[in-house]
């Protein structure tokens, strides 16, 4: 038996009325979205949108300096490249895949085609927004809140992106996604893993007390999450 992708992983491509899907269907483009991938640069054209269905991407602001700070994440709720249709072809943040997976892709022509059309132009305006206010909640936190709190914070938006409780993830990574040092990530991790919240081996995160995550958490992760509920329809019931 032959395993296919589902397209409708995506809970944008699940929610499109019924007449775009049929349109989208053929031209989806299934990728595989490893571990570090480099989906867009600063400043480079767009040539796809991309649509996670088990992958996480982050989008990353990059300092003249080459020094670099997370400012949202992306996964099976939404797409990646939506400056294609904000009216530019370039974006001055980077696309990187965070926790490695699957999506599909559409081609860079196609989605300013179809962005003309009602529905598809609702949903997407929609998701804009959400996404919009996920980086200024990001911003504010990265300058207001302590790193304990970012980081319970950056677990939970992640862990809302996955299937499970677990991800596979590098200090040194979620160091350079929050733009703090490694220390200072290891030493937050070691203190939710001392309260059993967290277990951490060998670059994989497992989460076992969420209620007491968001507990820890600041008050932008509930800002977030309220926003993309309040704007988005329900992922579908499997």
């Amino acid at each position: 038996m032959v395993f296919s992708p589902d397209p409708k992983q995506n809970q944008l491509l699940a929610a499109l009325p019924n007449a775009e899907w049929q349109r989208w269907l053929h031209q989806l483009e299934w990728v595989e979205l490893p571990l570090g991938q480099v989906l867009y640069e600063p400043g480079r054209t767009l040539s796809h949108v991309y649509f996670p269905t088990s992958a996480i991407v982050s989008l990353l602001y990059v300092m003249e300096n080459g020094s670099s700070a997370e400012i949202a994440v992306v996964g099976n709720e939404g797409i990646v490249g939506i400056s294609l249709f904000m009216g530019g072809e370039s974006t001055p943040s980077r696309a990187v895949v965070q926790s490695a997976g699957e999506g599909f892709r559409l081609k860079a022509s196609t989605i300013k085609d179809e962005f003309n059309r009602a529905p598809v132009l609702h949903l997407l305006l929609r998701y804009t927004q959400a996404l919009i206010t996920q980086m200024a909640q990001t911003a504010v936190c990265n300058r207001h809140h302590s790193l304990d709190q970012q980081l319970c914070r950056w677990l939970l938006l992640s862990l809302d992106r996955l299937t499970g409780s677990e991800l596979v993830m590098t200090q040194e990574l979620i160091a350079n996604m929050l733009g703090v040092r490694r220390e200072g990530v290891t030493e937050a991790a070691l203190k939710l893993q001392k309260a059993g919240l967290i277990r951490y081996a060998r670059g994989r995160i497992t989460v076992l007390d969420r209620p007491e995550l968001e507990q820890r958490t600041c008050e932008c992760y509930a800002v977030v999450k309220k926003e993309y509920d309040r704007l988005l329809p329900p992922p579908p019931v499997s």
